[in-house]
């Protein structure tokens, strides 16, 4: 069994891919239901708010951060776990068992970490998550895109793989020597929307450090595939679902063309569901993860696919 197949399975198994599915979808619906032109609001605005409320949700969850269940008294504050959520999303919430997943991130870069696979999150633009430029992004981000190739014999060498020595620079030399693996292996969590259409995409897979236009993972799973989970069940099938790009085998035919994820429609900005308006959004901030930020300034989502 290839890297992929086990890793979406495992996961799928324990009902964190259900849980991801779940955070986004319901920051993806309370931030269009907010999201308002005439209040001001725009599309770096939906943005930050959609990471702000994404973040939250895998805490909520996942039982981390200020949702974490007390250790004094070994009980949660479900008032604050409940708060600002719509009657759907509680009802479709993911029961995740306190402690599967904790809270890990790297270098100010909002993580999580499950069974020693921890995954970061990554906003692009919409319908070209494929082709996800890791080499413009943070230099947390291209850490993680520059983890050795789990497959010994790739197709298709990654960049600044494989470089015939007379075309290796000493930059591209030390690139190449900076790749490891991470401690604990590192994935990421890679979402769009399309405010103008509430059309958005989500994808789990281990990036791929390449130039722009290239395609930029080792393989992906699109987690919109298939129906969502329902709270009690939150693993539908311990076997991964056929993933979007690349093909389902550890090593993809060569023949194999770009295919973009799926594609999910929400409600159009602005649009609310019953008992959802006037709800409280709750958005919170972490350290270094604000524009400005030392060391994490392009972890955060602005306008544009640079987040």
């Amino acid at each position: 069994m290839g890297e992929q197949q086990q890793v979406i399975a495992d996961l799928r198994a324990a009902g964190v891919l259900a849980a991801i599915r779940w955070a986004y979808e319901s920051a993806v619906r309370r931030s269009l239901e907010t999201y308002s032109e005439a209040d001001g609001h725009d599309h770096a605005w939906l943005g930050m708010t959609r990471f702000t409320l994404f973040r939250d949700r895998l805490d909520r969850v996942f039982s981390c951060e200020r949702y974490a269940v007390s250790t004094e008294d070994g009980v949660r504050d479900v008032d604050m776990l409940f708060a600002g959520l719509s009657e759907p999303d509680l009802a479709a919430m993911p029961r995740i068992p306190v402690g599967l997943v904790t809270r890990d991130d790297l270098y100010g870069s909002a993580g999580w970490t499950c069974d020693d696979r921890r995954f970061l999150l990554a906003a692009g633009e919409f319908g070209k998550l494929y082709t996800l430029p890791w080499a413009e992004r943070s230099a947390t981000k291209q850490i993680v895109a520059m983890q050795a190739n789990p497959d010994p014999r790739p197709l298709q060498p990654s960049l600044f793989e494989d470089l015939p020595p007379d075309a290796a620079s000493a930059f591209d030399a030390a690139l190449r020597a900076s790749q490891r693996q991470l401690n604990p292996v590192t994935y990421m969590v890679a979402h769009s929307l399309d405010p103008a259409t509430g059309k958005a995409e989500l994808v789990f897979g281990r990036a791929r450090l390449s130039i722009r236009g290239d395609h930029a993972w080792h393989w992906y799973e699109n987690l919109l595939a298939a129906p969502p989970a329902t709270a009690s069940e939150p693993a539908a099938s311990s076997e991964p679902a056929a993933s979007a790009e690349p093909a389902a085998s550890a090593e993809p035919a060569a023949s194999a063309e770009p295919v973009a994820p799926a594609e999910t429609a929400y409600g159009a900005p602005g649009a609310s569901e019953p008992g959802v308006l006037g709800a409280p959004v709750r958005l919170r901030v972490i350290k270094g993860e604000l524009p400005g930020d030392p060391g994490a300034a392009t972890d955060s989502p602005r306008l544009g696919s640079r987040f």
